[in-house]
């Protein structure tokens, strides 16, 4: 492959601006595309929404050094940034700085990514064959841009999932599109109107949810005739509510508390065990009907529904690349079980780099949220650690690229779902009978040295802030 080829990194946000900042900052040819009219449009689009990590976390080491050459001044280092102020003091002058290097295209969409004038089939030589990238730029046209290996950090953003407790749309969701949100709604400001003084219905148990159903018994305190139901697939509210004071990030401890007091006090109407089947447009409002643990079950009438579900990877962009992806979680296969839901809700992931994102498509790689595909406990402290391996690497620094460091602070919750004991433990297998270990990925991480998942320490040791290194033989 022709090495004076560039890297094409896709995605102008948080992890892809700090790929493209290792690769430059490593003498590494790269080019980044976003298709927004700016960097860092998905982030832009939910601006209003207050971050649980602190600034320290949310600040790549790489970009850090690209930024201070241009006198930049670093935010505080535990001030809790919006999305609006991460892109202010943070993506848009690093996304400056990077533009002084030529190597940013806005209003650039990929179309698909393959290898030039071959297709998925083609065995022989394949690796001597570079990407081509199908490209939708408003300037240029639809255009083929060649590249040697592909940085893919385009997120999930843009693909929410449905309603549907089977992963497609409930019936009748797509006609009652106009009543529905699949993102946060900045009910104090831009969307008050469509919040103050209706019925809004909230399905899901993350983050997301959680902040908005704060916000709108908030906004219930203003406007007359607020009211809020909260429907959630599970019937264990002790995950969604986290570990409270144990959570190493004081903020998102803090939001479960919250959300706890909110449904002890009977702030909103909770419905648990619930999933959804069907949506219905009616004169007086919408009804969704589904099944509880108790049988059949319809809600309504709404004003609105907003559906914080999570999100899905974007796969037809890669449809003629040789992948090897988890079954159920869409992320790389070797990552699947270190974030699998099902089996574990540790704080802490075993470290990785670019070994565990690797695919049979050499050169090609899925970072940021992209890469835990369906999985919901990403932090860009993880993309900023995977695009660092990832640069190394192309850069032919694979010593650098294997030893990987990873800090991520614990949620103060580790359980097993859903797992059978006989067969899986908490990161998902079970560890030696001999060691004090509580799963196969805790007992594999003290035997090399490191402290182990974080899951057996996080109850003996709740203040203290996990650090994993190790070196991926």
């Amino acid at each position: 492959m022709t090495t004076e080829l560039p890297v094409a990194v896709i995605g102008g946000g948080p992890i892809g601006l700090a790929a493209a900042a290792h690769l430059l900052s490593r003498g590494v040819a790269v080019k980044l595309y976003e298709a927004g009219n700016a960097v860092a449009t998905n982030v832009r689009d939910w601006g209003h929404v207050r971050l649980f990590s602190p600034w320290r976390f949310n600040i790549d080491a790489a970009a850090r050094a690209i930024l201070r050459q241009h006198g930049w001044q670093e935010p505080q280092p535990d001030g809790l940034p919006t999305g609006h102020e991460l892109f202010e003091a943070y993506l848009a002058p690093l996304a400056m700085a990077l533009m002084r290097h030529g190597i940013i295209e806005t209003k650039a969409r990929v179309r698909s990514i393959t290898r030039h004038g071959i297709d998925k089939v083609v065995s022989r030589d394949r690796v001597k064959y570079p990407f081509a990238l199908a490209i939708d730029g408003q300037s240029s046209g639809p255009r083929i841009d060649i590249v040697r290996a592909v940085v893919d950090a385009s997120g999930t953003w843009q693909c929410p999932n449905p309603l549907g407790a089977s992963g497609t749309p409930a019936l009748g969701e797509k006609d009652a599109d106009g009543h529905i949100a699949y993102r946060i709604p900045d009910v104090f400001q831009a969307d008050r109107a469509e919040y103050a003084g209706k019925h809004t219905l909230v399905i899901g148990g993350g983050h997301s949810a959680a902040n908005l159903l704060l916000d709108l018994c908030h906004l219930a305190d203003d406007a007359n005739g607020t009211r809020v139901t909260w429907a959630v697939r599970s019937s264990d509210l002790n995950r969604i509510f986290g570990g409270g004071v144990a959570d190493k990030l004081p903020a998102r401890g803090k939001l479960g508390i919250e959300l706890k007091r909110l449904v002890e006090a009977k702030r909103l109407d909770l419905v648990r065990g619930f999933s959804t089947h069907r949506v219905d447009r009616r004169p007086e409002g919408v009804h969704i009907s589904g099944t509880t643990l108790a049988g059949g079950a319809t809600l309504g009438p709404f004003d609105r529904i907003v559906a914080l579900t999570g999100q899905r990877p974007d796969l037809s962009i890669t449809r003629e690349l040789r992948l090897d992806l988890d079954p159920w979680l869409e992320c790389p296969r070797t990552l699947g079980p270190m974030i699998d839901p099902n089996l574990h809700s540790c704080g802490t992931v075993p470290p990785h780099g670019y070994r565990e994102l690797s695919h049979p498509e050499q050169g090609y790689f899925a970072v940021g949220i992209k890469s835990y595909g369906r999985a919901p406990t990403f932090l860009m402290a993880t993309g900023y650690e995977q695009v660092r391996s990832i640069a190394a690497l192309l850069s032919g620094d694979e010593r650098a690229a294997s030893e990987v460091r990873l800090v991520l602070q614990e949620t103060g919750v580790c359980s097993v779902n859903v797992a059978p004991a006989e067969s899986t433990g908490c990161c998902g297998g079970t560890a030696p009978e001999t060691s004090d270990a509580c799963c196969v990925a805790d007992h594999l991480a003290k035997e090399t040295g490191a402290t182990g998942c974080g899951c057996s320490e996080a109850a003996a040791a709740p203040a203290q802030q996990k650090e994993l290194a190790t070196g991926i033989a």
